[in-house]
């Protein structure tokens, strides 16, 4: 009977564990997760967030379907806010880029900040080329400079957020030279392309995942790079500073974020599936043909990354004479 009684106590021990293990199982998605992006189809997160679900897909690492919601408007405003209303919400993740560090530096009203959601990863560092025409008149970007500083507000160029990079490095070039172009801003990155190919702007800074061969198909014809090193495909494209404009570094991040609350498991899981992503052969690939710099950060490390990135940009929005929240 003692014998008997003993093992019906390591049985019923077993059980517990057995339950209370499941109680605390390991999150893994048993139903579609939403990817949240602020960009509309055919802009770089959105682009990027593709690319990431069909890379993941082939690389046999999701076990269910991620899909694109695009929230865009208010720069990344709507997107934030979007995440900030799931608080707790496993299935739901979101991608970010600078302006989501960017944008509540400057914009007057309260929104969700990076702060408020949940680290997960960083993935790239992203370059990006200045642009014209292929028949436009500017051969150089001191050619494009002199003539806006000759006439100023006649020329324009083609933009998206009004706080992204691309306004940033506006703001820093006509400070540091003197000149001065419209910014005009379009939903899309479709949209701003089919507006400097129709003539209606005259320059652009685009992301080389956007550019589409473009440039090298002799449509448009980039005067620099705002890199800190020659990219591969374009050897013979100046960098701002080699192109004799020393301007603050201006980083392009693209990683991913959760919203607040999220648990720790989902966070675990999320944290080590794009660790995984970030290793693979097919994201390796994808990098070396879209020009990207492989940017990974863990959450952790991303926490730190945040809080520097938000002083360094402060900083350099000052530089730029744009007004900046206390």
């Amino acid at each position: 009977m003692k014998a008997k009684g003993r093992l019906s106590l390591i049985a019923a021990a077993g059980l517990a564990l057995v339950f209370a293990g499941a109680a605390h199982a390991e999150f893994v998605p048993k139903k579609p997760v939403e990817i949240i992006v602020h960009a509309g189809p055919g802009g770089g997160n959105d682009i990027f967030g593709r690319a990431m679900i069909s890379i993941m897909e082939k690389e046999g690492l999701i076990p269910v379907r991620f899909q694109i919601i695009n929230k865009s408007g208010g720069g990344s405003a709507n997107a934030r806010n979007f995440l900030g209303e799931k608080k707790g919400d496993d299935y739901t993740i979101g991608l970010y880029s600078s302006t989501y560090l960017i944008d509540p530096l400057v914009q007057e009203v309260k929104t969700t900040t990076m702060e408020e959601l949940t680290p997960i990863a960083n993935l790239v560092y992203e370059p990006a080329l200045i642009v014209v025409r292929a028949d436009s008149p500017f051969k150089t970007l001191k050619d494009f400079i002199e003539a806006a500083k000759a006439e100023p507000k006649k020329y324009k160029q083609s933009a998206g957020n009004p706080l992204a990079r691309e306004a940033i490095v506006r703001h820093l070039l006509m400070a540091k030279t003197g000149a001065d172009w419209a910014y005009v801003s379009y939903p899309s990155a479709g949209e701003r392309i089919s507006a400097l190919l129709g003539g209606h702007t005259d320059l652009m800074m685009i992301e080389p995942s956007e550019e589409a061969g473009l440039v090298t198909g002799g449509k448009l014809r980039a005067l620099a790079q705002i890199a800190n090193k020659r990219l591969p495909a374009f050897p013979d494209v100046p960098t701002l500073t080699e192109a004799g404009y020393e301007i603050t570094s201006v980083p392009q991040v693209r990683g991913v974020i959760g919203p607040p609350g999220m648990s720790a498991d989902a966070k675990a899981y999320y944290s080590d599936l794009f660790a995984k992503l970030a290793k693979s052969d097919g994201w390796k690939d994808y990098l070396k043909k879209t020009q990207l710099e492989d940017g990974y950060m863990n959450s952790e490390e991303l926490a730190k990354f945040e809080k520097a990135y938000v002083a360094k940009m402060r900083d350099i929005l000052v530089q730029a004479g744009m007004k900046v929240n206390p």
